[in-house]
């Protein structure tokens, strides 16, 4: 009861029954990954890739005729920034950080085949480009999360903030690193 007995101190009643309490709605700011609305065209599909500008992930919103499949669409982040994206200033932090072998996907998660890692790449830089990786996976309605694997062991890989995880990874790991919309 010290609880109750602080919350009343503060002026907030003490109520003697519980009660639900509906949530906020959202968005809220700060939230994770957002992905930036792209003017709807028909007969396409949006596919969200996230490159590198100035230190940070950067969504793109390409239009496509048909949903690409998780395989198709890794292939697009892996082919970087078109020449229009990359006279914004948009880079591709997967060029020379990291080899990507292959995907599977297992229910809603990603399972990425990492390939061996190139040599001299920045710890920062590697961090993007997982960061890329993830972000841009997640981005798909059918992808919750993604791991990576080497020689199909699993593997650990760092976080926005340094930290390894061997944990299936979201774009809130790397929300920090997320440049705003």
């Amino acid at each position: 009861m010290a609880v109750a007995g602080l919350v009343a101190g503060c002026g907030i009643p003490v109520e003697r029954q519980p009660r639900t309490v509906e949530p906020p709605r959202g968005p809220f700011a700060g939230t994770a990954a957002t992905t930036p609305a792209a003017p709807p065209q028909a007969g396409t599909v949006a596919q969200v890739l996230y490159f590198v500008r100035g230190g940070a992930l950067v969504a793109v919103v390409r239009r496509v005729k048909n949903p690409p499949t998780v395989d198709g669409h890794l292939q697009q982040l892996l082919g970087g920034p078109t020449a229009a994206e990359a006279g914004t200033g948009l880079l591709n932090a997967l060029a020379g950080n990291a080899v990507i072998a292959g995907v599977r996907v297992e229910g809603t998660r990603a399972i990425v085949e990492l390939g061996d890692p190139p040599q001299g790449g920045s710890p920062r830089d590697e961090v993007l480009a997982l960061g890329q990786v993830v972000c841009t996976l997640t981005a798909r309605a059918d992808i919750a999360s993604v791991s990576f694997t080497h020689a199909g062991q699993p593997v650990g890989v760092p976080r926005a903030d340094g930290s390894l995880t061997h944990s299936a990874l979201t774009a809130a790991d790397f929300a920090k690193l997320i440049a705003p919309a």
